[in-house]
């Protein structure tokens, strides 16, 4: 049997402006998010026993009908959250908008080599500030990480010391191309990776999950390891209306196919088997609890 899902990771957008050049999105298209598909997604998910979806991008924030996404989920008695690169005025003002119906907001960062190495300029100053300026219950800098320095993990941990925000710790995973770009073999991006981790470990405590999440990335990375069966509870709907069990998996259901082929599918052993890049979008815990004191 596969396993229950509980939420659904929904993309906006099929396309994005940020364009980082470690991007491990799933999906590459033009246009966003239909109403009418968004609609039927969230009807099928309900009735799977879906509890809550997670908006994510491209960039939620550009979404033209953001605030009717939002409210059409909690008419289907669906909590919501959100994941966004939300900076500019505009983003922030969007983002502010819907504040009042959402359970989370994570904003996304960059550490300074990662940015250079991703041609980003998402710095988490600029996250924390943009996390600030909302009202949630629970609010999350994710971090993407890579060739990070003791005084930048000690300034990052003073972002956050005392404001109640979590932290999400991603080390950036680099293909053939970005380990020609980064000028070393994926053993030195392991390495780079471990280091990286341990100086972050000096200032956050990191979780028992996500070192064993970092382990079993190291395992997948350099050996002949396939990865076991994917067991999330998490969905993903496309912007183009597929849900898939995982967002990089070769097999899916559109939400406009018969209940019942929508039904066969979910309940059907999952296909797929964890990767790298579904590992760190699926693994089930990468909080650092908190900063260091």
């Amino acid at each position: 049997m596969s396993t229950p899902a509980r939420t659904a990771l929904v993309s906006t957008a099929g396309h994005c402006k940020v364009a980082c050049g470690f991007c491990f999105r799933a999906d590459r298209a033009h246009g966003f998010l239909t109403i009418d598909t968004y609609s039927r997604a969230l009807s099928r998910l309900n009735e799977t026993g879906v509890e809550g979806v997670c908006l994510t991008g491209g960039e939620p924030t550009h979404h033209p009908e953001l605030r009717q996404l939002v409210r059409l989920a909690h008419q289907f008695g669906l909590t919501v959250s959100m994941v966004t690169s939300a900076r500019t005025g505009a983003e922030v003002m969007a983002l502010a908008d819907v504040e009042h119906l959402l359970v989370n907001v994570t904003v996304s960062a960059d550490s300074e080599g990662a940015m250079a190495l991703g041609r980003t300029t998402r710095t988490a100053a600029s996250a924390v500030a943009t996390l600030r300026a909302v009202d949630v219950p629970a609010k999350v800098l994710h971090l993407t990480y890579w060739d990070v320095a003791e005084e930048e993990a000690a300034q990052l941990a003073g972002l956050v010391a005392g404001t109640g925000i979590e932290v999400q710790l991603s080390p950036v995973l680099l293909g053939e191309q970005g380990l020609r770009r980064a000028g070393g073999s994926l053993q030195d991006s392991v390495e780079r990776r471990e280091a990286d981790t341990e100086i972050l470990a000096g200032r956050f405590r990191l979780s028992n999950a996500y070192r064993s999440y970092l382990d079993d990335l190291r395992r997948m990375q350099l050996s002949a390891d396939e990865g076991h069966p994917c067991r999330s509870a998490t969905l993903y709907v496309s912007a183009e209306g597929e849900i898939r069990r995982c967002p990089y998996g070769s097999d899916g259901v559109n939400v406009h196919a018969p209940r019942t082929e929508i039904r066969g599918y979910l309940e059907a052993p999952a296909k797929d088997r964890v990767g790298p890049d579904c590992a760190a979008i699926c693994r089930p815990s990468s909080r650092a609890c908190a900063a260091a004191a």
